[in-house]
């Protein structure tokens, strides 16, 4: 296994006029990040020296311009760009949404070429970013289409996970979306995530219905009973411990999200309200059903107070140690599953010594 400090973190630095900039100086402020991870800002050396005159950093950057470059104990900066970007604090600006866009895709591609081992996104402006080339609702869609597998928007913490059926889906089409397939291949990735990513060998998954009360047996909506429900015994019929539907409005005030490894909600706003409730400020968005880790804080980019000095990097540095974690668990799942142990065939005409008292 590769020793802890060359976990190599690739970071875009996301909207430069919000606060990732500020959160990634403040997490890799203390040195002691330094014992876990790599870290690899891809943004430029002027734009970061930039915001660390602002926020007046101790930060000591070490400018590369080949991956080839990094440095173990030292913040890597790689020159996505060299010209000076003009920064303005708390606007929406289409030429930085270009920049944000830059820096993502040229984490993406040394992620793909395993140049870094994990990325962490900070927050990108979904609508600044959009351009004839760039045509996604953020990283999830966008990274779902250049890596491998199938991703799933996945609200991690120490104490509860949520994974949506649907995520960037108007209400209206929440509906015409969930289907059998989609149920199943949810689940599905969520139980493999669990297993390779959580290290969860029995993994117990909840699924919120589509409908207030789950429909009420047909009064408020028929899909929980036509779709949902048949499609969830057809999963449990296969062994996995999945269970649901479950009226959302009262599942998580009751506490009974407790009870399980993981919850699957119908719509965005479904899982993450609560989610966000519970745990704000130190979640983790983590794109989970990818042959590449992703993780990224559970808060925008905050342009109400950027430029300030005054945001908070729990969130981000949750994400940097959720990437490494689950970048360990993978690689010792696949040790366990691909060289499974195997005892030695006992020799019978060898007796088995014991010590006799």
């Amino acid at each position: 296994m590769k020793k802890a400090e060359n976990i190599i973190v690739g970071i875009s630095i996301g909207d430069l006029n919000g606060i990732g900039a500020e959160i990634v100086l403040k997490t890799f402020e203390d040195l002691r990040m330094m014992d876990f991870c790599t870290p690899v800002i891809f943004a430029s050396i002027k734009t970061m020296a930039y915001f660390k005159n602002h926020f007046k950093s101790s930060i000591n950057f070490h400018s590369i311009n080949d991956l080839g470059h990094i440095t173990a104990g030292k913040v890597n900066v790689f020159n996505v760009w060299k010209e000076a970007v003009s920064i303005n604090f708390g606007q929406e600006d289409l030429k930085i949404g270009a920049y944000a866009i830059k820096s993502l895709q040229a984490a993406t591609k040394a992620l793909k070429e395993s140049q870094i081992d994990v990325l962490v996104t900070a927050p990108i402006n979904k609508h600044n970013i959009q351009s004839d080339t760039f045509n996604f609702p953020g990283h999830t869609d966008y990274l779902a289409q250049e890596l491998e597998g199938n991703s799933l928007m996945f609200m991690v913490n120490n104490n509860l996970r949520v994974g949506l059926l649907t995520d960037h889906v108007p209400v209206k089409d929440v509906v015409t979306h969930i289907t059998e397939a989609l149920i199943t291949e949810k689940i599905e990735t969520v139980y493999q995530a669990l297993k390779q990513d959580f290290n969860i060998v029995k993994p117990k998954i909840a699924v919120l219905g589509i409908n207030p009360h789950t429909g009420d047996n047909g009064v408020i909506g028929k899909e929980d009973d036509a779709v949902m429900r048949p499609t969830l015994q057809k999963i449990k019929d296969t062994g996995k411990l999945v269970y649901g539907p479950y009226a959302a409005d009262s599942f998580f005030g009751s506490n009974n999200y407790k009870n399980f490894d993981a919850i699957i909600a119908s719509y965005h706003d479904q899982g993450l309200i609560p989610f966000k409730t519970l745990s704000f400020g130190e979640g983790v968005n983590y794109t989970a059903g990818l042959n590449k880790i992703r993780t990224s804080p559970d808060h925008g980019t905050a342009y109400e107070i950027a430029g300030k000095g005054t945001a908070d990097a729990n969130s981000f540095k949750e994400a940097v140690f959720t990437a490494i974690q689950i970048f360990k668990n993978r690689i010792d799942y696949k040790e366990i599953t691909s060289n499974p142990l195997k005892k030695a065939p006992r020799n019978p005409r060898k007796p088995i010594k014991r010590d006799h008292k």
